[in-house]
Order: structure tokens, then C-alpha cells, then sequence
């Protein structure tokens, strides 16, 4: 496994494990300790285990943390999404820019997002399951939630939404989520 920095979210990387497979399937380690230590992560700071399975077309996000915000490591287990972070830390080099993936669990590829960051994804495959490994007890009176067609934001979301929850479909602009944060 190795780790390979995201330029352009400062603190970002992608771990980058290799599948073994054969005529039985595949192996291969989602997650290794000393891979996470050796770009000055915790390994130990991750508590809470979590995974959504969506259908061909869902969107889900882009959702954040406020307060201390959330850092967390996001997979695609089985499928495929396309993966996106927002830098909204106002003291980053990287701040405000956003970046796109596409997560498959051919690859089982884990994403680290720091905490201040805004992430999201759609499903691009019939199923997709996206893991999620966190370092803070979810909170759901910290959820922030930044409307995922922002004009702003300019995201290219691949495919058309299909289907998304009621808060994710009436999530404010990142203006108007800014905005609060500052009061």
C-alpha cells in the first residue's frame, strides 16, 4: 500500500492498496497502520466504522462537520462513485478548491479527507458501496450540509441525480453556509 498526497487539498491522500485477485476473486488490505502513520496520521484517531449502499444515479452530500469539523478515510467497497472534496478551511493553502475522483472497489483505493473539508459522491454503478472510517463520534447537531449544484462550486456531477435525501435537496448554498459559520 502507499500513500500519494493530494495537491490540490492540502492534507489529502489517497491510499493506494494492491488487489490481489485470482479465479477465487480478490484480497486486499483497506488499511494499514504504518502506511497511515508514515504521512503523520493517527491510525488510532479513527472510532466510528460506517457504510451506505446506494443505487446507479444517488447523490449524497456534500456534507461537513462543524465545530473541530471530521476527518475521515472513504472507500468504494464494491462498485464505483464519483468522489468529490471542498477545502472550506478558510486558513488553507488549498482553500475552496475542489477535486473529483472516481472511487471503484476494483481498486479499493481510501481517500483521507481532513476534517474542514466538505465531501460528497454519486453512485455510478447499479450498487456502490461506500465505506466510511471516521475519528469523531457522529453528532448529527454539528451536521452542515452545502447544496451539491452550487454555481459556485461548478461540480460536473456525471450523471443525473436520481434520487438524494430531503436535507441534501434543500441544502443551503456554500454562500449561505459561510455566512452562518461567520455569525
Amino acid at each position: 500500500m502507499k500513500a500519494t498526497e493530494v495537491p490540490a487539498i492540502a492534507g489529502a491522500y489517497l491510499f493506494e492498496p494492491t488487489p490481489y485477485a485470482d479465479e477465487r476473486g480478490l484480497f486486499c488490505r483497506t488499511f494499514d497502520a504504518d502506511v497511515v502513520r508514515s504521512v503523520g496520521l493517527d491510525p488510532n484517531a479513527f472510532v466510528q466504522d460506517s457504510v451506505s449502499r446506494s443505487v446507479r444515479g444517488v447523490l449524497r452530500g456534500l456534507h461537513l462537520r462543524s465545530g473541530a469539523g471530521e476527518a475521515k478515510l472513504v472507500r468504494c467497497s464494491y462498485g464505483n462513485i464519483f468522489d468529490v472534496i471542498v477545502d472550506l478551511r478558510p486558513h488553507s493553502p488549498t482553500y475552496r478548491n475542489v477535486v473529483s475522483f472516481e472511487l471503484s472497489g476494483e481498486t479499493q483505493v481510501t481517500l483521507y479527507i481532513p476534517a474542514g473539508c466538505a465531501h460528497g459522491f454519486q453512485a455510478l454503478s447499479a450498487t456502490a458501496d461506500t465505506s466510511y472510517r471516521i475519528d469523531r463520534r457522529h453528532d448529527p447537531a454539528e451536521d452542515v450540509t452545502i447544496a451539491f449544484d452550487d454555481p459556485e462550486l461548478a461540480i460536473a456531477w456525471p450523471l443525473p441525480v436520481t434520487s438524494m435525501s430531503r436535507r441534501d435537496r434543500e441544502a443551503p448554498s456554500l454562500a449561505e453556509v459561510l455566512k452562518q459559520q461567520e455569525s
